[in-house]
Parts: structure tokens; sequence; C-alpha cells
């Protein structure tokens, strides 16, 4: 597939020193611009890691996904040339980077705003989500549905988006509620969206959120007062 439009790639990362690199090499570079990883208070040499395999570093001492996520779109705005689009992928090497292509596809070809990569739609491997991040993402989605009248099946990091509607959604949110915040914020604009099957397999390392009950706890409250926040 030809790509003609610029994308750039934000990856927050939180003590991935084993698996950033793999993520970043792993990105095709010729449907890429830039590659930047926010490195998110990491105690080890994630950052390190991540500039020698070619990516961008930023650092944001404040913890949070969304405060990563943030960090990003703050440099990117800084830059000369905007991009067209926006992937956003996770440090931990449970996606596969190579399947960018199938993100952005629709984006080119169905002028959709933004595209979900699904891990419910593609093919896990055993124990790559834990049981509680399989309902959490069942539930969700079910109040999406409910409440918004959007049907998603994941609400998967991998994803990709148009860079002018990423600034139209006025992202806020500094921690869990960041994936949740952008779909219920293109629902709420009637932005074009789709999914796409993402495979996904056991991540390296160990989670910080679904691996402990403080963080899964912690994700699920702020999953769904982020949801009845926008109601």
């Amino acid at each position: 597939m030809e790509i003609k439009l610029i994308v750039d790639v934000i990856i927050p990362a939180f003590n991935e020193e084993n698996a950033v690199g793999k993520v970043v090499n792993d990105i095709p570079k010729e449907l890429v611009r830039e590659i930047i990883v926010v490195n998110n208070n990491s105690t080890d040499e994630t950052a390190i890691n991540a500039k020698a395999a070619g990516a961008t570093v930023l650092d944001e001492p404040s913890k949070g996904y969304g405060n990563a996520c943030l960090k990003g779109i703050e440099y990117i705005k800084q830059k000369a040339t905007a991009p067209d689009i926006i992937v956003f992928l996770d440090a931990d090497y449970s996606d596969y980077p190579q399947e960018i292509k199938y993100l952005i596809e629709p984006i080119i070809a169905q002028e959709m705003d933004m595209v979900i990569g699904s891990r419910a739609l593609g093919n896990r491997e055993k124990g790559a989500m834990t049981p509680q991040q399989i309902f959490g993402n069942w539930l969700t989605t079910f109040l999406m549905k409910l409440f918004y009248g959007v049907h998603y099946t994941d609400l998967g990091p991998f994803r990709a988006i148009k860079y002018k509607s990423l600034l139209a959604l006025n992202m806020k949110d500094k921690t869990y509620g960041w994936t949740v915040e952008m779909q219920l914020k293109a629902a709420k604009q009637k932005m074009k969206t789709c999914e796409v099957p993402v495979n996904y397999r056991n991540r390296i390392g160990f989670s910080k959120v679904s691996g402990t009950v403080k963080g899964t706890i912690g994700a699920g409250y702020k999953i769904i007062t982020t949801i009845i926040k926008y109601i």
C-alpha cells in the first residue's frame, strides 16, 4: 500500500526497557515519518533503548497514560509540517507494529476519522488479556452502546486517528480514561469511526495496570466515571 500522507506514531512508555526497542524496530519505517516514545517517569533504561532503536524520546515526569499521550501531541503541534494521521501504540510489544498499515488504510480509503485496532476481532494469544480486562472491555463497550449508541468491541490502545480530528476532540484525560474519552468524544462529535482486527500477544514484562489489583480497580473506576462524565 503506497502511503502519501504523513503519519507520526506516539508510544507512551513506563519501564519497558525490554520491549520498547522491539516495538520501534518493528514499525514499518516506509509508512511513518517519526516515532515518538514518551518516557513516562521510567526508572529503567526505557529512554536509552528507545533512542538506540531510532525513536525521538520525550520525557514526561508526571505519571499517567494520558499525560504521556498529551506530551506527544504537544511536541507534534510544534512541528513545521503537521501530520495527517497519528497512531497510538503501546510499548510492551503486545501489539504487532507491522499492522499499522491496516489501521491507516480505512482513513485513506474510506475517509474515516478514527480506526480502533480491535483485539476482540483479531487473534489473541492465550493469556494475553486477563479475565478482568476482557470483562472490563465488554462492560465498557456495552455501556457506550447503551448511552451513546455506538458499537465498539474493544478499547484497544492501538489506534489511528486523523490529526485534525484528534485536535478537535480536545483530549483532557491524564490517566486510564484516555482511550474511552477519545471514543466517546468521537461519538458525540459524530466522527466516522470503525474497527479493524488486530492480533495480540502476551506482553513482555509485567503489566502495571491489569497485573495488579490496585491497577485494575483504578482503571475500572476511571473508565466508568469517564463514561458517566460525558453522558
